[in-house]
């Protein structure tokens, strides 16, 4: 076994089981008390996990630059190792993976916010009710709803070098989110999005400069693989460079894995690789922008998802804001009626729609038990300011009764 896989393996190990003694490792991977001691020395180096006497405990919060080491093959080999062992890895792992896992590739964005009157016209400057400035980005927020849905989740993103990057690492340190990996990037700065919020319906526009979310590296898609081998779903966005969002498309498609993305904001780059999602959740306008059908009524509504379907996804959710979602699961339509909400604030309903169904789904329910539930959790998430700041499980569950 290459020392790096040794490695990946005891990170995996101790992720699953929070701690392990040099003895037992020594055994398990057949190598001296000397090498393991070596192997833990060098992840505590990257602030992967904490040393303590006889052994290792995890660390489930890290903000690092740096892999567990130089890699000797390609993201593409490793895709191939993997799709090999793909069969063999489900059969080992079948009875042992962690319930309700969600693992999560996403972005971490500083927000700023300006709740107005109304939204300003071409060349208009208006006075802003007030402003605030918080954590948000569609790969964080969908970290939180699945963490406050009652789903371990596992989050990775980039960040900059920039004071953001602190505030990054606190947000997510303080949140419900079991565990997470911050890189960090030496060339761009924390991503950042300025919000207009409507005060006359709660809508919101958004204009996103992704910064050090659009420069994950191969390796750093790699490395997640120890975590997906024990999830039960992915989630993703486009928010990141595509390249890094398909390479985790890939992964976890090659370890058996649901994937669900979130095809938002929207790009032409994913139409060819629609068959590797079990899952697609577009909104209105991007399910549009997808299958090229202008959507206006509950009809083309279902026209655009059956081409979706045709297009490779097996199973699509439209959400339709007020009108609820419709789900087509490659057989039948399914609508999810929207639970109705005095709407405060939108700007995170479908990263909170989003969020709930991928921890629904990874804790068994079906597609219409987890959509109906996701719909449920929105509904609570709109009448809340800020695009991060999510629901309880059992408010969730008081709303759910409530029908």
């Amino acid at each position: 076994m290459f020392l790096e896989e040794r490695r990946n393996q005891i990170l995996a190990y101790l992720t699953k089981h929070e701690r392990a003694s040099v003895d037992y490792l020594a055994t398990a991977f057949a190598v001296s008390k000397e090498t393991i001691r070596s192997d833990l020395n060098e992840l505590a180096r990257l602030n992967l996990v904490q040393r303590c006497y006889g052994g290792a405990t995890i660390v489930r919060r890290s903000l690092q630059s740096e892999l567990i080491a130089p890699r000797s093959e390609n993201f593409e080999v490793l895709l191939k190792r993997l799709e090999k062992q793909t069969r063999h890895q489900t059969s080992k792992q079948k009875g042992n993976k962690m319930n309700g896992k969600v693992c999560i590739l996403g972005s971490f964005n500083v927000d700023i916010v300006a709740k107005v009157a109304r939204f300003p016209k071409g060349g208009e400057s208006i006075m802003a009710q007030g402003s605030a400035l918080g954590p948000g980005g569609k790969g964080a927020n969908q970290a939180m709803a699945a963490s406050r849905a009652g789903s371990q989740v596992y989050f990775v993103t980039k960040v900059g070098t920039d004071q953001f990057s602190q505030f990054a690492y606190d947000h997510l340190s303080s949140s419900d989110i079991h565990a997470f990996k911050l890189y960090q990037s030496d060339t761009e700065p924390t991503g950042n999005a300025i919000i207009y919020v409507s005060q006359q319906n709660g809508e919101n526009m958004i204009a996103i400069y992704p910064g050090a979310n659009q420069t994950i590296t191969d390796d750093e898609v790699a490395a997640i693989a120890p975590e997906l081998t024990t999830s039960d779903v992915l989630l993703v966005q486009l928010e990141n460079n595509f390249s890094a969002t398909l390479n985790v498309i890939k992964l976890a498609h090659a370890l058996g894995k649901k994937v669900i993305l979130n095809p938002a904001p929207y790009s032409s780059e994913i139409l060819p690789y629609l068959d590797y999602l079990d899952v697609i959740t577009p909104n209105e306008t991007e399910a549009s922008l997808l299958s090229g059908i202008d959507i206006h009524d509950f009809d083309s509504t279902k026209e655009a998802a059956l081409k979706i379907a045709r297009m490779g996804a097996k199973r699509v959710i439209i959400t339709m804001g007020s009108r609820g979602a419709l789900l087509y699961d490659g057989h039948q339509f399914q609508h999810i009626p929207a639970f109705p909400a005095l709407g405060v604030d939108t700007t995170g309903a479908g990263d909170a729609f989003n969020g709930a169904f991928a921890a629904a789904l990874a804790n068994g329910q079906s597609m219409v038990q987890a959509a109906t539930y996701a719909s449920a959790f929105a509904s609570l998430a709109v009448e809340r300011e800020g695009a991060s700041n999510m629901p309880e499980h059992q408010q969730v569950i008081a709303r759910l009764s409530q029908r």
